[in-house]
């Protein structure tokens, strides 16, 4: 059984021997689980605070401390960005439906800048905790290099300070 998007549909893959009550309650079980993940691939402003702070303790033993997260559909070159002076952090909307972990990696190195502003081995060695970094980085180059967002020779995939 499976459930995806296809454009503005749903489409729901459920065996064909089902009857009308199971059909019911299996659509209703897998288009609920379907919102469910996307809702987890789209979090609001204040679920990316919560986010941020759980990366920060988990992976930065709680140094960075952003004042505000948000989405923000005006960075076309950047997967985010953060000013260290006031430290607010902005994540591009280009990545609302992409993978958590993704997510949470362009996240983290956000949160990172916080504590290093540049791109320095100290830097890198705050984002080599999270276990998935080499993994998010490739896939931000992929989406990259498919024309579907930074470019893929910035050197850190989009992400900077600002």
């Amino acid at each position: 059984m499976s459930a995806f998007r296809d454009g503005d549909r749903t489409v729901v893959a459920i065996p064909a021997r089902f009857s009308q009550a199971q059909e019911r309650e299996w659509v209703a079980k897998m288009v609920a689980r379907l919102e469910d993940k996307e809702r987890r691939r789209r979090p609001s402003d204040d679920e990316l605070v919560e986010r941020a702070r759980d990366l920060s303790v988990k992976y930065l033993d709680g140094r960075a401390r952003p004042t505000s997260v948000r989405w923000v559909s005006n960075q076309e070159r950047r997967w985010g960005s953060c000013t260290v002076g006031d430290g607010s952090i902005r994540l591009s909307t280009r990545l609302q439906g992409m993978p958590e972990w993704v997510i949470d990696y362009v996240l983290l190195h956000e949160l990172a800048h916080l504590l290093h502003a540049g791109h320095g081995p100290d830097f890198w060695r705050l984002l080599e905790t999270y276990p998935r970094t080499e993994r998010a980085r490739g896939f931000l180059e992929g989406v990259s290099f498919s024309g579907g967002g930074a470019p893929a020779d910035d050197a850190d995939s989009g992400s900077s300070a600002g």
